[in-house]
């Protein structure tokens, strides 16, 4: 896909998740690898109404290079580009279900969300950590992202929301949703003693799909 393709699907995934409420306002933003550098999300831009002519355009080295003004969070894309070779797109929310969970001090910090469905499996993997709290836009959040990255397609971030990697955008953003809904399944269990994934069945399907 070239990049003027790229940035109309990344301006409609946009539109798609405003619509059915994964972000709200001017949260989340998204990015996508390109062969010369990086597209992204605005700052204070709302993913319901993206241009795509106006996306900024970043370098190699994640300078700003063209259109407006990027996210403020960069440094949380730039974390799991450099963590993981696989990542050929991030997308961050503020999901409802998800970020709910990133506020639950009593779940497991190291993979909150067990296996409870085999596409939860498939697009996210085997574990997703919880990083802890830092101010948005701080910085300082970066070398513990790409600490996480390393061993992890998805991470939540304590008290704020999650952030997915996948091939592709499209894969991204698929990850993403199936995310806000383990989420969702996951609270609505709470308490009680759902039958989970085997360890053996989150092989197969790691084995089988990836």
């Amino acid at each position: 896909m070239d990049e003027a393709a790229t940035r109309v699907l990344l301006s409609e995934f946009g539109a798609s998740l405003f619509a059915r409420g994964f972000s709200v306002g001017s949260a989340g933003n998204i990015s996508v690898r390109l062969p010369d550098g990086y597209l992204m999300t605005p700052t204070n831009s709302s993913l319901g109404r993206l241009d795509p002519d106006r996306l900024s355009k970043l370098d190699r080295n994640f300078q700003h290079i063209g259109g407006d003004k990027p996210s403020k969070e960069v440094f949380m894309h730039r974390a799991f580009y450099q963590a993981r070779d696989d990542a050929g797109a991030v997308v961050h929310l503020h999901s409802t279900q998800a970020t709910a969970i990133s506020c639950l001090p009593d779940v497991d910090q190291s993979n909150p969300i067990p296996p409870l469905t085999p596409y939860f499996v498939m697009r996210v993997g085997r574990t997703m950590p919880i990083v802890p709290y830092y101010r948005p836009g701080d910085a300082a959040m970066e070398p513990a992202i790409h600490a996480a990255a390393r061993d992890a397609r998805a991470i939540l971030l304590a008290n704020h929301g999650p952030v997915v990697s996948g091939k592709t955008l499209t894969d991204a953003v698929y990850a993403a949703e199936e995310l806000e809904e383990a989420a969702k399944l996951f609270l609505m269990l709470r308490g009680q003693s759902p039958r989970l994934l085997t360890a053996a069945q989150v092989d197969d399907l790691l084995t089988t799909f990836g």
